[in-house]
């Protein structure tokens, strides 16, 4: 039986936060980054959130996130939503960021709640307002309470849900119960920021997914998002227990970034897997056994690649 309706999609179905390709000497690899770009599109995806939690955006800098943006714009600008990350604990800060990112092509904001500072839920909605409204730009409001440290609360975001430029929200807080209450009372559109509960939200009607595990795994999360369109929710289902090893293997560390990287390198997509300190690159344990995973599921020619 099929769905009468599919949910509004400003932001795409299958959006990959995608990681920030980068050499040994920590410099941005722009050439990598529009193949990946490539790459990713191709595999299925039809958003790409770049300079965000995995694009590593705490330790890029203003002129480096502007060279990102404008490359993968200039890629793959015309086939999928661009989503760029606005983040920072420091509102000034942040809406630079934001402006940056209209000016060099974004098509969108992604815009995460004050970390560190722990502000009052005042401060947090003059934050996320004053960073919405420096561009003309849709934004989706990002709630991962688990690192920023605040939550974005009811209150708040049913006064922010009354403004024209936000239209959805990327749910990390682990909270599905909440979030399915606040999809259905806000109108907003939801968008899974957990890769292990990317079936619960489609089912839900969620708009779709910003995935980590996209990296490797865009094409199925793709087919997940169709076979919930059309009601086949025995292939959904089949689809995430096909799913779950590989996303164990990717965020079962809880640093994604750092996998997925790992994982693009021996699949080739990227030539190292070089990250910005504080994070560390994947030891050879991990490495053995991330290649085992993908191995097993298909996702790497043979054990020894």
């Amino acid at each position: 039986m099929s769905r009468s309706s599919r949910p509004s999609r400003s932001f795409g179905s299958v959006s990959i936060a995608m990681v920030t390709p980068m050499r040994p000497d920590g410099t941005i690899d722009v050439g990598t980054a529009r193949r990946l770009a490539r790459h990713l599109v191709d595999s299925g995806a039809d958003g790409l959130v770049l300079n965000g939690t995995t694009g590593e955006s705490p330790t890029t800098h203003q002129p480096e996130k502007d060279e990102f943006v404008a490359a993968v714009v200039d890629e793959v600008g015309a086939e999928a939503m661009i989503i760029a990350g606005a983040g920072s604990n420091d509102t000034a800060h942040a809406v630079r960021i934001a402006e940056a990112a209209e000016r060099t092509g974004a098509h969108g904001l992604l815009v995460v709640s004050p970390y560190y500072n722990r502000p009052s839920q005042e401060g947090v909605y003059r934050h996320l307002r004053a960073i919405v409204e420096s561009t003309s730009l849709p934004a989706m409001l990002y709630d991962i309470p688990g690192r920023t440290g605040v939550a974005i609360g009811d209150e708040i975001l049913d006064r922010l849900a009354e403004h024209p430029q936000i239209r959805a929200v990327k749910d990390a807080t682990g909270n599905v119960a909440q979030g399915f209450d606040r999809m259905r009372r806000t109108g907003l559109e939801y968008y899974s920021g957990d890769d292990n509960l990317n079936l619960a939200w489609l089912v839900h009607g969620a708009s779709g997914v910003v995935s980590v595990v996209g990296h490797v795994e865009a094409q199925r999360y793709s087919q997940m998002v169709g076979a919930v369109d059309s009601g086949d929710l025995y292939l959904a289902r089949e689809l995430s227990a096909q799913l779950a090893p590989v996303v164990e293997a990717i965020m079962g560390t809880g640093q994604g970034a750092v996998m997925a990287k790992a994982a693009l390198q021996l699949q080739g997509h990227l030539p190292h897997r070089s990250v910005r300190s504080p994070l560390v690159e994947a030891h050879a344990a991990e490495m053995a056994d991330l290649r085992t995973a993908l191995t097993l599921h298909g996702l790497l020619e043979d054990s020894d690649r």
